[in-house]
């Protein structure tokens, strides 16, 4: 993919939202057993193509996680490897 990204460090929100474009396009989009909530595949794939980055990283287990949202849903995703975007957990705001 030509990206020298190394996933086990931080990014910043702007660089996050470009990888994560970078991987819906070119990469393989995973989910966890804890992820699939009630929302859809669709669901998810909007909020990452037009959802925001307004927290910093966390870092979870060694694995830096980043929150996007709209104005209904949070999705936390983190990078595996150069090529995978995985969906920890996802949620509707209340």
């Amino acid at each position: 993919m030509g990206s020298t990204q190394d996933p086990s460090k931080q990014l910043d929100a702007n660089a996050a939202r470009k990888r994560i474009s970078l991987l819906l396009r070119n990469g393989q989009l995973t989910y966890t057993r804890h992820s699939k909530d009630d929302l859809t595949e669709v669901d998810v794939t909007n909020v990452l193509r037009g959802g925001h980055i307004t927290e910093p990283a966390e870092n979870e287990k060694g694995t830096w996680r980043y929150r996007v949202h709209t104005n209904t849903i949070w999705v936390v995703v983190a990078f595996r490897g150069e090529t995978e975007l995985v969906v920890v957990t996802v949620w509707r705001k209340r």
